[in-house]
């Protein structure tokens, strides 16, 4: 990886993915790119960006789909780079908790800083970016982490083992994590109400 940081680029418009690549890639950047949001997320995954700039309406996921994604299961900081500057658009974006938010037509000289900016005000920029492991995706979703505390409180297990647990449930039975962990933590709350009289 190359010591300026390792940028996701999520545009449905080749033409600005192109330049947008090509413009960070010559400024130092290592760049992963893609030109809708459900393969956004699979490369956000896989690879771990710094820092994400991405489009706001596309096809299939929004912009909007993708950052709320990052934000909540990857911790991934994002921009958003958009035509449109409406009082709902703006909003939205202050809510997702963007760390910039640059309105179209663009030039690379003019994104550059801000991207400079965002990367510079990370935590994780301070520590080599090995120092801690990572946990999958799937242990950072609000009900699988949940549901791996319940297994590991009432059967005592580590919290490696409590998910490999919760795993090969889900897999027996033909569902995902987080569906399993939410069948787990309902049942939790139905053992948890009070018996009527």
């Amino acid at each position: 990886m190359t010591g300026k940081g390792k940028i996701l680029v999520v545009d449905d418009d080749r033409l600005v993915l192109a330049t947008l690549t090509h413009g960070l890639v010559q400024a130092g950047f290592e760049v992963i790119d893609t030109d809708n949001g459900d393969d956004a997320i699979l490369l956000a995954r896989e690879h771990r960006p710094d820092l994400a700039l991405l489009d706001i309406r596309m096809e299939g996921m929004s912009g909007f789909d993708v950052a709320a994604y990052l934000r909540d299961f990857l911790h991934t900081p994002f921009m958003f780079l958009s035509a449109f500057a409406d009082e709902d658009t703006v909003a939205k974006v202050k809510a997702l908790g963007a760390v910039d938010y640059l309105v179209k037509p663009l030039e690379v000289r003019q994104i550059l800083p801000a991207v400079e900016a965002a990367l510079a005000k990370l935590p994780s920029r301070k520590t080599p970016p090995d120092a801690a492991p990572k946990p999958p995706p799937e242990a950072t979703m609000p009900s699988v982490a949940m549901a791996v505390g319940v297994l590991m409180h009432r059967h005592g297990l580590a919290r490696a083992l409590a998910l490999e647990r919760l795993q090969r449930l889900a897999r027996e039975d033909g569902q995902s994590d987080e569906q399993m962990a939410q069948r787990l933590l309902d049942a939790v709350e139905l053992l948890a109400r009070p018996a009527r009289p």
